[in-house]
């Protein structure tokens, strides 16, 4: 799969409850905005980047990024961020990461579109471990853009759990060795914490 074909979402479309209800995106780590880590690891292994953000898009803008809200309510969770993505989306796949995981893998996307392929699917995710520690992380996930039908059709329905939809899609699961890699900052003492280490 050629990366230029591939279009990354950063997810930023959260209101950061756990956070204080600040913009996760935007927090200071390390001396720069989140989700602008996530955008370093990720656009160098895509052809084109954009962020679903629902608040502050000025800041997000700044990036130098298109900023898209949800199409579908607002606040809605990470599929109707997704499904906004593929509205947007100009290429045949888009693969989309959290605006608050900043060590995510630099092989993120080959390695999505190697189990894509490999298992002849329209959607592919990460997990790590195994057995009864696995993890899984759908916010790391590749898929078709035809796949928008099929998502806005699930959330106009009610639908908002993102594995159930992945069950329905028969996703294809990619395990990741680096548990680490997949770590979100979820909290201002998690902020603290991955800053010093």
């Amino acid at each position: 799969m050629d990366s230029a074909e591939i279009t990354g979402l950063i997810l930023a479309g959260g209101r950061g409850s756990r956070m204080g209800h600040v913009d996760k995106g935007l927090q200071i780590f390390r001396g720069a905005p989140m989700a602008l880590h996530v955008l370093m690891r990720l656009q160098p292994q895509v052809g084109q980047m954009m962020i679903n953000a629902n608040q502050n898009l000025g800041p997000y803008e700044s990036f130098g990024l298109p900023v898209w809200p949800d199409e579908i309510g607002g606040f809605e969770g990470p599929l109707a961020g997704m499904q906004t993505g593929l509205v947007h989306c100009e290429t045949e796949y888009m693969v989309t990461a959290p605006c608050d995981s900043p060590f995510l893998p630099e092989d993120l996307v080959s390695r999505l579109a190697e189990g894509l392929e490999d298992a002849r699917v329209d959607l592919a995710y990460a997990v790590t471990g195994e057995g009864e520690t696995q993890q899984s992380h759908p916010v790391f996930c590749l898929m078709r853009a035809t796949l928008n039908r099929s998502l806005e059709a699930y959330l106009r329905a009610g639908g908002r759990k993102i594995e159930a939809w992945f069950r329905q899609e028969n996703a294809a699961q990619v395990r990741f060795d680096d548990e680490a890699a997949f770590r979100n900052i979820n909290t201002l003492e998690d902020l603290k914490r991955y800053e010093a280490s």
